[in-house]
């Protein structure tokens, strides 16, 4: 992977989930934050990307936003979009799965969950 956008409104969360891709060997992509939907969005109109991670609950475009719109785009309809929620239930889990998500992992997420998920896309 070569890029990865990475969209939490938490500073912590982002540093987090960085350590997380660091610790299972993904450090050497480009890893690129957002403070929330809206941001993500115009980093991923920006340049290629190979995976979005996102948080759910965030302010000016939430996560779920931020998916359907992903996925109702020509150009980054198949760019894999995994949700990492404090948020998560069974109902909104399938809605995420239902909108294009590849996953929906719950935090705090551990560097070998988030490993799994991501092999699990790679294979």
């Amino acid at each position: 992977m070569n890029r990865i956008v990475i969209a939490d409104d938490s500073a912590t969360a982002r540093m987090f989930i960085r350590r997380c891709l660091e610790i299972i060997g993904l450090g050497e992509a480009t890893l690129v934050e957002a403070e929330n939907g809206r941001e993500a969005l115009a980093l991923l109109k920006e340049e290629d990307t190979d995976l979005l991670l996102t948080d759910l609950n965030m302010p000016v475009m939430d996560g779920a936003t931020l998916l359907k719109w992903v996925k109702s785009s020509p150009r980054l309809h198949d760019l894999p979009v995994l949700v990492i929620t404090s948020a998560g239930n069974a109902a909104k889990e399938q809605e995420l799965l239902a909108l294009g998500a590849f996953g929906v992992l719950n935090k705090p997420v551990s560097p070998v969950v988030l490993r799994d998920a991501l092999q699990s896309l790679i294979s």
